[in-house]
């Protein structure tokens, strides 16, 4: 039996227009935009559907736009009978997933992530900070690196070669400076408003705290891999974990390896944009790799899996 992981981008993947030709294709999707707009208390549809590029950048407004558009997504795959066998997020992804696994409603997800998004970017303007992307270096240098220079830290394990690094943004200039003497092939600093996935946005973990704490989160149709452990978790560490990982790095690399060695050989992309596909391909190229982000796509993974 082949098994499925679906798997949930995280910020910065976005796209004007994102979602609307398979939320006017399917009742399901459009639902979702629905209810998430209720629970956000911003209008998702004309967000995601009409608005420019430009006004999608802000993370308070990002976080529930990409999120409501993953569980569209979701929803029509999910009247297609396609269905995972285990979810995986990458940052705010995890919401979807947890979403998609139904441990939550779409409804709750998108609100508890409008309530994350304003604590990031509270956050971000109380502590400002910085993220670069370190390309070409294995891991354990730019740990190294980390270790080396204060006030920085790895944040996003996306694959071999490619670590994100956040913090203080003169401690995020000098190990860049660093990382490229060391023979990086570039160190890419990111267009984000804060020192996301790093200890300086603690204030954030503590704001959201209240509101995860107030879902009641069950358990799951699909098994849960997290980003922060990299291992399957029980439904009782879900609360802790959405809060841990606002400051705990993103384990992508660690958590799709987990998931290869557990017998997982088809992953499927659910949200806009392929950033998790071709991150895939550079961790193991021998698995499947779907990204459903639009009514074509939608119908080739239904026909290929369905």
């Amino acid at each position: 039996m082949t098994k499925i992981a679906f798997m949930f981008p995280g910020q910065g993947s976005f796209a004007a227009g994102m979602g609307k030709d398979v939320a006017f294709a399917v009742p399901e999707a459009m639902a979702v935009y629905d209810e998430g707009s209720e629970a956000s208390g911003m209008d998702l549809r004309e967000l995601c559907f009409e608005r420019p590029v430009e006004e999608l950048v802000e993370t308070e407004v990002q976080q529930p736009a990409l999120v409501a558009t993953s569980l569209a997504l979701d929803a029509a795959l999910r009247t297609r009978g396609i269905l995972p066998n285990v979810v995986v997020g990458h940052s705010v992804g995890e919401f979807a997933a947890l979403g998609s696994a139904q441990v939550l409603a779409a409804r709750a997800a998108i609100g508890l992530v409008r309530e994350r998004g304003l604590a990031m970017a509270e956050a971000a303007k109380e502590h400002p900070g910085s993220m670069a992307a370190i390309l070409g270096l294995a891991d354990e240098a730019v740990e190294a690196l980390c270790r080396k220079i204060s006030n920085v830290w790895p944040a996003n394990y996306n694959c071999p070669g490619q670590l994100v690094i956040s913090g203080e943004t003169m401690s995020v200039d000098e190990a860049c400076v660093e990382a490229e003497r060391e023979g990086a092939r570039r160190a890419i600093r990111l267009r984000v408003s804060g020192a996301f996935h790093s200890p300086l946005v603690a204030r954030a973990a503590d704001r959201l705290r209240p509101a995860v704490e107030r879902v009641h989160l069950s358990e799951g149709r699909a098994a849960f891999m997290s980003t922060v452990t990299a291992k399957v978790e029980d439904a009782q560490r879900y609360s802790e974990l959405l809060i841990e990982q606002l400051t705990s790095p993103v384990r992508f690399t660690q958590a799709a390896r987990e998931l290869i060695n557990q017998g997982v050989t088809t992953f499927v992309e659910v949200g806009p944009g392929n950033v998790l596909g071709g991150l895939l391909k550079r961790i193991d190229r021998s698995v499947r790799v779907f990204s459903v982000n639009d009514l074509k796509s939608l119908d080739e993974a239904t026909e290929a899996l369905g």
